[in-house]
């Protein structure tokens, strides 16, 4: 080792969680850790709504937190009322992600979706 810690090899490490957001780094060499991010993908987004114009507002705010963190991910309309019940749902506007209601019955500001996007799953770097 060097003067002040200077030359001394750095370990190398990598992302171990699928969504590879940094959080948690191993030494190449050790076992997969679980992610503090939640670790799983989103992949689908949908906001339910019967076409009022609180439900195309936060369909309007859910497509700008998507963009706003870049995520590659569409976000779906769905206005059939017989697939909204379906989820249990019976207060529109209604925010499903990954399959799962995170919220009903509120219009979110994009702020308020991007920070359930980041705690619900992936998010970039």
């Amino acid at each position: 080792m060097g003067f002040f810690g200077f030359g001394k090899k750095k370990e190398q490490s990598t992302p171990v969680c699928s969504c590879q957001c940094g959080t948690n780094t191993k030494p190449v060499q050790q076992e997969p850790q679980t992610c503090s991010c939640n670790g799983s993908p989103i992949t689908s987004i949908q906001v339910l709504g019967t076409g009022c114009t609180s439900c195309h507002t936060l369909l309007e705010h859910t497509q700008q937190a998507v963009s706003n963190l870049g995520l590659s991910v569409q976000v779906e309309y769905v206005q059939d009322m017989v697939k909204i019940a379906s989820y249990g749902v019976m207060r529109t506007p209604a925010l499903m992600v990954n399959e799962q209601v995170v919220t009903t019955g509120r219009v979110l500001s994009v702020a308020d979706v991007e920070a359930i996007l980041k705690k619900t799953g992936n998010h970039p770097q």
